[in-house]
């Protein structure tokens, strides 16, 4: 957790915005009978990684949330005490794994709620759901849906783990270039199935569907393959990452081209000069529906930091290039 939270902040001083999020973990970092002291961690890392003197003198925010345990776990109630209660301030989101349904949802926003509402502030902390299973990712319309979720992640190998066997090891992994034969986790269909059924579910509610993680720890052509896979053919806008090499490569399959990101710019600028009525681009009639995706296109290289053309960066004031 300590080196994530010291790459964030440099990676933060390198492009000038924030581009990854840091969720501290509180269930699979915690040994067992050591939950107690893994949340009063927690809240010190959190806490202390709103006070980073450089990052606040340039007026740079970082995105840091905790990952609690599930709302059936026996850890949950003093999770939320602990974290919430102790740095409900700093953290930029909760996360709850294995959500099962709504009612999870509406359960653990009730103890995050009354626990944060006991300090000086009212803060509504939003809510990062990990779906685990079949059937959650069969409720997963109804869970995006709620206004408080602001995001849904696959957790895949709870999902593999979840069917008793029913779904090969190798859809966990990345399959070889060559291999057209193994089922991982891009060609297995009940596994492919569940990350498209999530990641509709978040656009049909303006929610952002975030990956899977890569166990691959130092393929680095691997991971960005997959990161790239991922974004272009499943609709994902975020993706895990499990170690600290992984960030960069999947910040490269997220980032758009440049040829992309040059076209985003030539029409925006067009069409703000003509107040947004249709355009022609390289003989390309182009209006308010493309109008967007390539707005789309100038936030998504913002996000990842991506260097912008001198015309774009009035609309990204908070960015420090």
């Amino acid at each position: 957790m300590v080196k994530s939270l010291q790459l964030q902040a440099d990676m933060t001083q390198e492009f000038g915005v924030c581009v990854f999020d840091v969720t501290l973990d509180c269930e699979d970092g915690a040994p067992i009978g050591g939950e107690v002291d893994q949340a009063k961690r927690v809240v010190a890392l959190a806490n202390a990684a709103q006070a980073t003197p450089d990052l606040v003198a340039r007026g740079l925010s970082r995105r840091v949330g905790a990952r609690l345990h599930a709302v059936d776990h026996p850890s949950f109630a003093s999770d939320v005490d602990i974290v919430v209660g102790g740095a409900a301030q700093a953290l930029s989101y909760i996360m709850v794994p294995k959500v099962e349904s709504l009612a999870d949802v509406e359960m653990a926003l009730a103890a995050i709620d009354a626990t944060a509402r006991s300090g000086p502030n009212d803060i509504q902390l939003p809510l990062h759901v990990l779906i685990e299973s079949p059937a959650s990712v069969h409720r997963a319309f109804d869970i995006a849906a709620h206004p408080r979720v602001e995001s849904l992640s696959f957790g895949l190998m709870d999902f593999v783990s979840a069917h008793g066997g029913a779904i090969p090891h190798t859809a966990m992994g990345l399959r070889d270039i060559g291999d057209a034969r193994s089922l991982d986790q891009f060609h297995h269909p009940l596994v492919v199935r569940a990350k498209l059924d999530i990641a509709s579910a978040c656009h049909a509610s303006g929610k952002v569907p975030s990956h899977c993680v890569v166990t691959e720890l130092r393929d680095e052509d691997g991971i960005e393959r997959a990161a790239r896979t991922a974004a272009t053919a499943f609709g994902y806008t975020r993706m895990w990452s499990i170690h600290p090499g992984q960030i960069r490569p999947i910040l490269r399959a997220f980032m758009p081209s440049r040829s992309e990101l040059e076209l985003a710019a030539r029409i925006v600028e067009q069409a703000k000069s003509e107040e947004w009525a249709p355009i022609s681009v390289n003989g390309k009639l182009h209006d308010r529906a493309s109008f967007r995706y390539f707005w789309q296109v100038l936030e998504r290289a913002n996000q990842t930091g991506c260097e912008l053309p001198e015309s774009m960066r009035v609309f990204f004031p908070a960015r420090n290039f």
